[in-house]
């Protein structure tokens, strides 16, 4: 793949029959840190697929970083510089007003629901670090408060601090479209959609949109010791936050963080084609088998040892021992997903402890004077 740094000519294109989502489709040429070079094929040299939209952009689609063999170079490195996190740059009386770049479907036909991963330019003005949520504004009045602005969705940042343009001038979000069946008709009901997930996934490249923040400091990456072992849980876009950490640990070329420890990441979601960033994850398994370990919780395709829809929490049990092991050993583990997520995933972890001859209360309290439990969920 080539360097940030190399001359880029980028196109957008739509994918689809609805003309909705679109895929930013780079061709790029320069030099890595490998030495070699990278080019990605124009969209409309497939005479089917002809750009409702032309424009520069500087970032790749995900299937494009999927195929990364090489680390890529970042800028400006005075991003590694700062010693504390931005917070708070933008505030909902006060929101910055940034471009939409790509909408990339990046789900299967058969997935129960839509998500998009969206790249948003924000001309390196609202810098974040890894773990960190950026708030929308949803354009439109507050349906409760006539006259007043919808307030403020929290999403987690889908990239680490320098974008998928690898520049620091963009941020990623990965959001999946809210919509609300009738338990008795089984009918959509438009009138309770989500407001802010409708508006992102029927935006296009070029709408603006109101940002806020940055915002949160508990699902930060820790960076002091570049050894250490991460083990993350997430369902569905709760693996937003995660993306941003694997990228800056296997796929950018960071002078100041070498990491050379254990990342393991537990997705769950409903079937195959629902797995988000599948092929970049399945990636850095290939390249780095020593660093990176993935498991899989596909509710609708696997069973559990009891005979029951497999989530993560039945993962986690079914790898317990190393987990609680590794805990032990100063691991940093985090949660990012629904709220109704972490009941069972406690409960799981309060079984195992007790099975261990283990307080789990006492556990969970020691991980978390010891900063190692991280969690966000929504």
């Amino acid at each position: 793949m080539a360097s940030a740094l190399g001359a880029q000519v980028a196109a957008v294109a739509p994918i689809g029959s609805d003309g909705r989502h679109y895929r930013s489709c780079s061709s790029l040429k320069g030099n890595n840190s490998c030495n070699k070079s990278w080019t990605g094929k124009l969209a409309w040299e497939n005479k089917t697929l002809q750009p409702r939209h032309t424009k520069k952009v500087f970032c790749m689609s995900v299937q494009q970083a999927s195929k990364s063999k090489c680390k890529v170079a970042i800028k400006p490195l005075e991003l590694e510089n700062t010693k504390e996190p931005p917070l708070n740059l933008y505030k909902p009386k006060g929101p910055y007003t940034a471009s939409i770049v790509s909408v990339e479907r990046i789900v299967g036909p058969k997935t129960p629901g839509e998500t998009c991963h969206f790249v948003i330019d924000h001309g390196g003005n609202v810098p974040y670090w890894e773990g960190q949520s950026y708030g929308v504004i949803p354009p439109g009045e507050n349906p409760k408060k006539p006259g007043a602005p919808n307030t403020v969705r929290l999403y987690s940042i889908a990239s680490t601090r320098y974008g998928d343009s690898f520049d620091g001038r963009t941020a990623s979000l990965c959001v999946c479209r809210a919509v609300y069946y009738d338990p008795e008709t089984g009918k959509e009901d438009p009138s309770k959609k989500g407001i802010c997930s409708n508006f992102l996934c029927d935006s296009k490249p070029g709408d603006k949109i109101q940002i806020t923040g940055p915002s949160g400091k508990i699902m930060l990456l820790p960076e002091d010791d570049p050894n250490a072992t991460h083990i993350m849980i997430g369902t569905g876009t709760g693996v937003a936050p995660f993306r941003g950490y694997l990228r800056r640990m296997f796929m950018e070329d960071v002078p100041s963080f070498k990491f050379g420890g254990l990342a393991w990441l537990f997705l769950g979601v409903a079937n195959t084609d629902s797995l988000l960033y599948d092929e970049e994850f399945t990636n850095y398994l290939q390249q780095y088998p020593e660093n990176f370990r993935y498991d899989k919780a596909l509710s609708r395709e696997q069973k559990n040892k009891s005979g029951g829809k497999m989530y993560v929490q039945d993962k986690i049990e079914e790898y317990s021992d190393e987990i609680f092991k590794l805990l032990d050993d100063g691991a940093h583990i985090y949660f990012c997903g629904l709220k109704g997520m972490m009941p069972g995933i406690q409960d799981t972890l309060k079984r195992v402890a007790e099975q261990r001859g283990e307080s789990w209360d006492q556990k969970l309290s020691q991980l978390k004077k010891n900063k190692q439990w991280h969690v966000e969920v929504y």
